[in-house]
């Protein structure tokens, strides 16, 4: 991946306009999909028009928007990564139109940009406070509730003092009115965004909760509020905006955190099984 767009990109999303820090922030966020979208897509995703798209790329010093995909070199290409007769057909099937063939083509591109966060120091960072913290709270809101909920009954398994926050009642009480010192947050969520999950979000950073947030390419109230922010791509050319790839992310971060506690993890899953076995036990 050209380097040289990453920096130009990184210059306009601080020193350009407001409609330029936009189109860069999601340009850099979705470098990996850029290659299957045209001006009209991305300007209709950003909720910029298609002329400040136009505007944007020269400025970079692109004469339109098709030649800094040209430029993008190889990222992960105009292809998917398949091989054989089977990325033969399957090529043939998106250029046909075929919906499920497109479909597949932009999640393949979704799970080549998340397995990148995995390179990241952030995620390392993220899986050792997982790890180690004192207690870790895990919340979703709207549909990113289920996310949330499998997330912290997956941590649950390996290791103790982590709970999923009920934000039916309001108040978060929880989190803030026991010791917090040593505690962290963990978020799932999504457009339309709650107002809820952006002042619980604002009220950890200002009592210096660590906030690792699961969220899509369009969050807009995140940026020096959460410790870290994993943009995961959401539009996958279904008719609601697919947030799957948040928990293929999170199974990501759960396997690093199993590295970063260590053996222990072993004795304290064989604990909880014996106990489920002794109290109701599995289908034979």
């Amino acid at each position: 991946m050209s380097e040289s767009i990453r920096e130009r990109l990184k210059a306009s999303l601080e020193a350009g306009t407001a409609a330029d820090s936009l189109i860069a922030n999601y340009m850099l966020i979705n470098l990996n999909t850029l290659p299957f979208e045209n001006a009209a897509t991305l300007a209709e995703k950003i909720g910029v028009g298609e002329v400040t798209i136009g505007r944007f790329c020269r400025k970079l010093g692109y004469r339109h928007f098709k030649d800094l995909k040209k430029d993008l070199g190889e990222s992960i290409g105009d292809q998917p990564w398949l091989v054989g007769d089977r990325l033969k057909e399957f090529t043939e099937q998106s250029n046909q139109g075929d919906a499920s063939a497109k479909i597949l083509e932009k999640e393949i591109a979704a799970l080549v940009h998340i397995h990148e966060f995995t390179r990241k120091p952030e995620w390392t960072r993220a899986a050792r406070r997982l790890a180690n913290a004192n207690r870790i709270f895990v919340v979703g809101f709207q549909t990113e509730r289920g996310l949330a909920q499998y997330f912290a009954n997956q941590m649950q398994y390996l290791r103790d003092g982590v709970f999923l926050v009920d934000t039916s009642s309001g108040n978060f009480q929880e989190i803030f009115l026991a010791d917090h010192a040593d505690s962290a947050l963990v978020m799932f969520e999504a457009r339309k965004y709650s107002n809820l999950a952006m002042l619980l979000a604002r009220k950890a950073k200002e009592l210096n909760v660590p906030i690792t947030l699961f969220t899509d390419p369009y969050c807009h109230w995140c940026r020096g509020v959460a410790s870290e922010t994993f943009n995961v791509p959401t539009e996958l050319g279904t008719f609601w905006d697919s947030t799957a790839m948040m928990g293929v992310l999170g199974n990501l971060l759960l396997n690093e955190v199993v590295n970063q506690i260590g053996p222990s993890v072993e004795e304290r899953m064989n604990s909880i099984s014996a106990l489920y076995n002794h109290f109701t036990g599995h289908v034979k």
